[in-house]
């Protein structure tokens, strides 16, 4: 068996070639997917808000109802590897990110840490930080814009990134 073989599936594979069970692996359980973001339509930039998806329990940080999401909230945005190469949103721990942008996983992914708690303790998710929208107005979503989502926690960033380094 050669060194690539023994390599983890995320650095050994492309979004592309990964089968379903990797596919869902990857994700890190953040949330910070599940955040209503508002779009500047002249200039595309667009803001976080701390609020989250109906689906999104804000304790735990992922969904009520991961299989039937995209039934219950028809916006959900499913995601492939065309999708995660196409959107401009993704936060920047995202673990599908990262491998397309040929970035190794943090320190605090499961795949890495063996432990689906450390993205909480590395502050990385959205548990604890956010509100639900239900009740909101869309125009209230304004008064909810905050910057954490689009950044990485200092205690986040420890380690090496860059795959095969």
């Amino acid at each position: 068996m050669n060194d690539r073989e023994t390599e983890p599936f995320w650095r050994r594979k492309t979004l592309e070639e990964l089968d379903a069970a990797e596919w869902e692996a990857l994700c890190d359980g953040c949330g910070r997917c599940c955040l209503n973001k508002l779009e500047d339509w002249e200039t595309g930039e667009i803001a976080w808000t701390n609020v989250g998806c109906r689906l999104l329990d804000c304790q735990s940080a992922s969904c009520r109802s991961y299989p039937n999401r995209r039934e219950i909230v028809p916006d959900c945005v499913p995601l492939d590897a065309a999708t995660v190469r196409a959107i401009s949103w993704l936060p920047p721990n995202c673990g599908y990110r990262l491998v397309a942008e040929g970035r190794d996983l943090y320190w605090w992914h499961h795949l890495v840490s063996g432990d689906r708690d450390t993205v909480h303790q590395a502050g990385v998710s959205v548990r604890g930080r956010t509100i639900s929208e239900d009740g909101l107005e869309p125009e209230d979503l304004e008064d909810h814009i905050v910057d954490w989502p689009g950044e990485l926690p200092k205690q986040a960033r420890e380690g090496n990134n860059e795959i095969g380094k």
